[in-house]
């Protein structure tokens, strides 16, 4: 089945939430407790937080869309020399196919176009599959710091790809 990377639209609010809600879910149950990845997507996903992040030039935002459902979507920020992933996510049931690194590639695209030199995303030191994922498209680990998540810190990884 064919799937279009699209610029997301105010539309997508809640498909985008529960492709993160499902993610977490799946992705992080020995890493995050139940409420603290509840409470993580509540915050980081706030609709009216993104909403008004969709509307923000800096901000890029596409989604992963495969018969009329969003699968998965990216979230970016552009930094004049950088572009900045602060999230990817495609729905568990929809892995493996490819779609994540359409994802990247697309956000990459957008981010050369603007003048970007790099590209750069983070990812909790715990998420091997998510290390994995970004080592795999040619993305370097270059630092670490911490993230609070739901009230709690966790640590996590910097990855650079130059462009």
């Amino acid at each position: 089945m064919a799937v279009t990377i699209r610029r997301a639209s105010e539309d997508d609010v809640e498909a985008i939430r529960a492709v993160a809600r499902a993610s977490w879910t799946a992705d992080y149950p020995t890493i995050l407790s139940r409420e603290t990845a509840e409470s993580g997507v509540d915050e980081w996903y706030e609709p009216r937080q993104l909403r008004a992040d969709l509307g923000r030039p800096a901000t890029c935002v596409f989604v992963a869309e495969q018969d009329s459902e969003v699968v998965g979507f990216v979230h970016a920020l552009w930094n004049r020399d950088e572009g900045v992933v602060f999230r990817i996510y495609v729905g568990p049931d929809h892995r493996g196919a490819g779609i994540g690194t359409e994802l990247v590639e697309r956000v990459r695209t957008e981010m050369e176009t603007r003048g970007s030199e790099r590209l750069t995303a983070m990812v909790l030191t715990a998420n091997e599959v998510g290390q994995g994922f970004y080592e795999s498209l040619g993305f370097e680990r270059v630092g670490e710091s911490e993230t609070t998540i739901g009230g709690e810190s966790y640590g996590e990884y910097s990855y650079r790809l130059l462009l």
